[in-house]
This record gives C-alpha cells, sequence and structure tokens, in this order.
C-alpha cells in the first residue's frame, strides 16, 4: 500500500496550455464561423450526398474516425472550440451528467440513415467537391441580410453549445448532440477490438489513495476512480484531455501509447 503521505508533484501546465488552446478556438469561433459551420453542417452533407457529391464534412468525418483508431477523442479534448465554450460555463453550472448518452445516437442514427438513402438514390458518390455550396454561403457580409442571417445563425449555434450546458450541467452538447462523436466513438471501439497500439490512459490501483479527485474533476463525469481501481481505463465518452492524470498527485493515472 502506498504511503498517503508521499505525494507527487502535480502537472498543471499540461491542462493550462489545453484550456488555452480550446479557450482560443472558441473566441475565434465568431470569426471563422462561416467555415467551420457551413464546412460540418449536418443538412450540407445532406445535399451534397443527394447529388452523389463528397464534400468537406465527409471527409473531416472521415479523417475524424481514422485519428480515433490511434488518438481516441482527443479532437473534442484538445481541439473542439465548441469544448472552450462547454467547460467556460463550468463556473455556473457544474454538475455531472450521469445518464443521456444515448441522446446523440438517437440523433445520429436516423441521420446517418438519411444520408445513406439520399445516397443511394443518387446512385452513389460520384465526385469529390470540397468547397460545395460553401462559396456561395460565404458571401459577403456586407449588406444588412448577410449580416442578419449570419448573426441568427451564430445565435442557434451557440444556443445547442450553451444551453444544454446551462441546464444539464458539464459539457452536455458533447454527450447529448454532438453529431461528430459517434464517428470517433466507432473508431475507439475498432481500435479496442483489432487492439493496436493507440494512445491510452492506464491506472495502477496501488498508486490510488481513494481521494476522488479525477472523478470530481472529470469534465466529462466519469467514474475515474471506478475504472482506475478496476484497471480499464477505457470508456466511449473519454475524451483523453488528461485532466485525471494532472489531477492526481500520485500517479495512479498516466497517458501511454501501447495496447488495451
Amino acid at each position: 500500500m502506498r504511503n498517503p503521505n508521499l505525494k507527487v508533484k502535480t502537472t498543471k501546465t499540461r491542462q493550462k496550455v489545453r484550456k488555452g488552446i480550446i479557450l482560443i478556438a472558441f473566441f475565434l469561433f465568431p470569426l471563422t464561423f462561416y467555415s467551420k459551420f457551413y464546412d460540418t453542417s449536418p443538412v450540407l452533407i445532406f445535399q451534397a450526398s443527394s447529388m452523389g457529391i463528397i464534400n468537406w464534412f465527409f471527409i473531416r468525418s472521415v479523417l475524424l474516425f481514422i485519428s480515433a483508431l490511434f488518438l481516441g477523442r482527443v479532437y473534442c479534448g484538445w481541439v473542439c472550440a465548441g469544448a472552450g465554450c462547454q467547460e467556460a460555463l463550468f463556473s455556473v453550472n457544474n454538475k455531472k451528467i450521469i445518464n443521456g448518452d444515448i441522446a446523440k445516437w438517437i440523433i445520429w442514427v436516423p441521420w446517418i440513415i438519411a444520408i445513406v438513402a439520399v445516397t443511394v438514390s443518387a446512385g452513389g458518390y460520384k465526385g469529390i467537391d470540397v468547397f460545395y455550396l460553401t462559396k456561395k454561403y460565404r458571401s459577403s457580409m456586407s449588406n444588412i441580410w448577410h449580416l442578419t442571417m449570419y448573426l441568427i445563425v451564430l445565435i442557434i449555434v451557440l444556443g445547442l453549445l450553451i444551453l444544454p450546458s446551462l441546464i444539464n450541467g458539464r459539457r452536455s452538447f458533447c454527450h447529448h448532440i454532438c453529431w461528430l462523436a459517434p464517428f470517433m466513438i466507432i473508431g475507439r471501439k475498432l481500435r479496442n477490438l483489432f487492439r493496436w497500439p493507440s494512445l491510452r490512459l492506464i491506472s495502477d490501483p496501488g498508486a490510488c489513495t481513494h481521494c476522488r479527485a479525477c472523478t470530481e474533476h472529470c469534465p466529462m463525469s466519469l467514474p475515474v476512480e471506478e475504472m482506475v481501481n478496476r484497471r480499464d481505463m477505457e470508456d466511449s465518452e473519454c475524451i483523453l484531455c488528461g485532466t485525471c492524470v494532472d489531477t492526481c498527485r500520485y500517479g495512479a493515472v498516466k497517458y501511454d501509447w501501447g495496447r488495451k
């Protein structure tokens, strides 16, 4: 049994860097909004697929799926602008979300089925247009109509990020709505099935002092202490943000590259 008085220095720099990255991504969101929204619009990929065209959303989804085979949901923890918005709201509502992860699948599955259906009706994919319709939507905001439409859509998108977190708690959008998360979750499950090396978390139950700091600080509300003590750090909602790694003062959780 490890001596609880023997403390390991807590690493805070990494979390400052991570939070800085996602906050900067969020603060830049109004400037990059047209690019982010129309290139990753769940509606635009439907339109493109109905014409048999592969657009940027399709390509990005595939890239996120492939990245998850080796990096899990690192994108969600370290890059996503929506992450910065939601974690900034922790000071307003820091309630844990224990259930409800199935909600995004209720949204995602019919959406994917609809995309497959219109693609089949179009005779399959016939070409690639990375900028499909985006030039049209990224028209100048020099007139009041374009500016008004921009503000309306921006408010709707921010509402999808902000309101669920204000009402439900920590990263509610990630748990309940996000239409990109399932691509990465499926990729991670395939990685676990075929057991090839990837970025992951490992635990040392003998170093755990049951202080529950890892569980209390997890932005995805995971039962980290339980995961540590059963030596299984895999969870479909884990975003590999490293908060548990950097919160634990005794080194009970660590990053690793290898097989499960």
